[in-house]
């Protein structure tokens, strides 16, 4: 168990594909994520930012998000989306997210492993 004043947060960049920055919070450590999991954060990224494209060889990843609303580009298709949806790239697949709002966009984001 970690309470939420135990973990870090960390500032990333995110060229060249994105724009701006997102904050991540890893919710487990490196130990306890075990063989299949390469992730699980809760990342938050500020109006005007995006989270650009990229593709996932061998996992998959999902976002389930907790506040705001932004654009997500789910392989190639633009879809809004807002909290409480859920989205899910496949093996193989590309995704990104831009927050298009006024207020931060906040979501839980899970690697798994195949």
């Amino acid at each position: 168990m970690t309470h939420a004043n135990e973990r870090k947060h960390i500032l990333s960049d995110l060229a060249p594909n994105g724009k701006g920055h997102l904050i991540k919070e890893a919710l487990l450590s490196d130990d306890q994520l075990g063989d299949h999991c390469r992730m699980f954060s809760r990342v938050v990224l500020e109006p005007g930012c995006a989270l650009g494209y990229h593709t996932h060889q061998g996992e998959t990843e999902t976002y389930y998000l907790l506040s705001g609303s932004g654009i997500y580009n789910d392989n190639g298709t633009l879809l809004p989306v807002a909290a409480g949806d859920v989205t899910f790239c496949e093996d193989g697949s590309g995704h990104g997210i831009e927050n298009t709002g006024d207020t931060d966009l906040c979501f839980l984001a899970l690697i798994l492993k195949k």
